[in-house]
């Protein structure tokens, strides 16, 4: 049960909030509480009809898909139902590189340059519009509350995105007090840094954790290794998203906070995609969202079978992303949920990874505090990262077309020597393409790290 400052914050403030950032979140919460109970053929008939409209708004407002569109003869009016998407191309990386400006809708509002964290190995620049924002607010304020707990509760967030630690200012740090949420920069995870996290956690006694599975794990065996107690604290969930959660890890987070762990699934290219419920599935945000999974070759594939996730986000009007590859695989699940909750299931999601990684000192730093030098050149397109030993470090990268090296391998060598060491020796190889893990499926950018 929320106290009086949650349904305070949660029912007035946050609100007020959204409203002057002129976002209609309120509004598509509540649509989306109501719309989850429906039974699925309802939901997958709201979902066919907004993307018909996103079809003719792109149509008539985005060049590159009005060029598409009347190149290979594609009819938005046309479309009956979403297997008539299959008549489109994917949209790729590569593609949005090649074509920045003509995705961007000739009425956009508000939009916003992002990056992503480059956890697939590539790296890249896109933009997100106000309505893509408001929708994908709104779908994680729902699947908070799936677990009893709510905007205003008190909130510890262990994280480590420049976007996020970029803009703690002194208006970010107030609306994070009045929210009663708190960052914890995940980049260095240190013993005493580390510590200092128990401390505060312990101190705060915040209702959930959010964050990354790999860093909250750490986290919660160094408490067990020092006996430190965090499962007399009330937390009632910690959700994880942005990297692959293992079962050892849930075990342990789990175990050592004394509450479940809800698993979520997107980006902030693909949008906010699935996030488990208490019954234990991941429910697809079909209301915004149309997920494929298909095969090597490119097709479909029904319910049950693996393959990769292919993204339609049905709010990015202003810059869209329709067919989008994200490069994870996944299997569509048909069966219905104990939960009652009528959104369709993926499962056996095998996504983004990262590892840890380790400097010089001995200091244990999260992969993206590298992950994060390569994303923001330009001239890299795309990367592998792999510590061979505390004291030499690998980068494998694909450039650009036409880009040039002059200067790159020095740029690389000192942006890791400032993370992980003076002394550190670091190689710089370009390569054609990164070699596939051996699942041949997905491929980890930090593969290995040996502390010796």
């Amino acid at each position: 049960m929320s106290d009086l400052y949650t349904r305070f914050v949660s029912g007035a403030l946050f609100p007020l909030q959204e409203k002057l950032k002129k976002h209609d979140t309120v509004r598509v919460h509540r649509d989306m509480e109501a719309s989850q109970w429906w039974p699925r053929q309802r939901i997958l008939d709201l979902q066919l009809k907004r993307l018909q409209a996103l079809l003719q708004d792109v149509a008539a407002h985005v060049p590159y898909y009005r060029e598409l569109f009347a190149r290979s003869g594609f009819d938005p009016a046309a479309v009956r139902s979403v297997a008539d998407l299959q008549a489109l191309p994917f949209l790729t990386k590569a593609e949005i590189r090649a074509h920045a400006d003509a995705l961007r809708a000739d009425n956009a509002a508000g939009l916003a340059r992002f990056n992503t964290g480059g956890s697939s190995g590539e790296p890249l620049i896109f933009f997100i519009g106000t309505e893509r924002v408001t929708h994908d607010v709104a779908a994680k304020w729902r699947a908070t509350r799936w677990w009893d707990v709510d905007i205003g509760d008190r909130e510890i967030v262990v994280w480590g995105s420049p976007i996020e630690l970029g803009t703690q200012d002194r208006v970010r740090l107030v609306r994070d007090a009045l929210m009663r949420t708190e960052l914890l920069p995940a980049f260095e995870m240190s013993d005493d840094k580390v510590d200092g996290f128990i401390a505060r956690i312990r101190e705060r006694r915040p209702k959930m954790l959010f964050g990354y599975p790999s860093a909250i794990s750490h986290i919660a065996l160094r408490a067990e290794q020092r006996g430190v107690r965090l499962d007399d604290l009330g937390i009632k969930v910690v959700f994880c998203t942005s990297e692959r959660l293992y079962d050892h890890q849930r075990e342990t987070i789990s175990r050592l906070f004394a509450c479940p762990v809800a698993n979520g699934y997107g980006g902030r290219d693909a949008g906010f995609i699935a996030h488990e419920c208490p019954s234990g599935n991941m429910h697809i945000t079909a209301e915004d969202i149309v997920v494929e999974i298909i095969d090597e070759a490119g097709r479909v594939l029904p319910p049950g079978q693996s393959g990769e996730i292919v993204v339609t986000h049905l709010a990015t009007r202003d810059y869209p992303f329709i067919r989008y590859r994200t490069g994870d695989i996944a299997t569509l699940g048909d069966d219905a949920c104990p939960c009652g909750r009528g959104l369709p299931i993926l499962k056996d999601i095998q996504g983004r990874s990262t590892d840890f990684v380790v400097a010089e000192d001995g200091t244990v730093l999260h992969g993206l505090s590298l992950i994060y030098i390569l994303r923001d050149i330009p001239a890299v397109r795309a990367f592998k990262i792999v510590q061979e030993t505390r004291s030499h470090t690998r980068a494998l990268i694909v450039l650009e077309a036409g880009a040039n090296t002059e200067g790159l391998d020095a740029t690389v060598i000192e942006g890791f020597r400032r993370r992980l060491g003076a002394g550190v020796e670091v190689s710089v190889e370009f390569v054609e393409s990164i070699p596939a893990e051996k699942s041949g499926k997905f491929r980890y950018v930090v593969s290995h790290v040996a502390v010796r």
